[in-house]
């Protein structure tokens, strides 16, 4: 009969997706998890109220970039505390909102990190470049809860400033950057490429792998 530490790892992936950046990045998160023999589970925060991108305005992506620079939350609907109880290793994933974690993320932070005592916590972030203040943040929230937030997985937006800003500003508010001559030679796409996302899973099995050591 085996014993415990001969028991695969339960992974929980906690995330929030916007654009569905964050969610390509679950996916193949959550393959190189199951290569590495990690059972593997998903929950994805939900809004109250629907969220939908694009926005398809300027003024309400001027007004949620305002909001959420000052870590405005999203009420999300309630979460299955028990599969948060059970799962070995919690993933936290989601993007970076003006500088912060998305309003959703920092809603379920607000509520359910006492969950997270005792637990490994690593951080997936999809950003333009801007992370660092987002991951201080989730550090210190998890920190305080008792739980040990390892260092960050990031996945930044390979466009250069600002044209990385402009054109995802101008994707939020529904305005194709691709349809202006102009920006299509400085902007050529949105979000992560292939070669992120088969990046992604690479690192989801190297780590997979140092995750099956007890927590200290």
């Amino acid at each position: 009969m085996g014993t415990d530490s001969e028991k695969p790892k339960r992974a929980l992936i906690i995330y929030y997706t916007f654009s569905t950046q964050t969610a390509k990045l679950v996916h193949h998160l959550r393959k190189g998890f199951k290569e590495a023999g990690i059972e593997v589970e998903t929950l994805k925060l939900i809004p109250e109220k629907k969220l939908s991108f694009p926005l398809h305005s300027v003024s309400r992506t001027i007004s949620m970039m305002l909001r959420t620079f000052f870590r405005q939350r999203v009420q999300i609907k309630p979460v299955d505390k028990e599969q948060i109880r059970k799962a070995d290793i919690i993933v936290l994933a989601g993007p970076t909102w003006s500088y912060n974690p998305s309003g959703p993320v920092l809603d379920f932070l607000d509520k359910y990190s006492y969950l997270l005592k005792g637990k490994k916590v690593l951080p997936v972030i999809s950003c333009r470049k801007y992370w660092r203040t987002h991951y201080r943040y989730l550090k210190r929230k998890i920190t305080s809860c008792g739980g040990k937030c390892l260092s960050p997985i990031v996945f930044t937006h390979l466009i250069k400033e600002p044209w990385s800003t402009i054109g995802t500003f101008m994707t939020i508010a529904g305005i194709n950057p691709r349809h202006h001559s102009f920006m299509r030679k400085h902007y050529p796409r949105y979000g992560h490429n292939q070669t992120q996302l088969a990046e992604m899973e690479k690192r989801a099995r190297d780590i997979a792998r140092s995750l099956a050591s007890p927590f200290p």
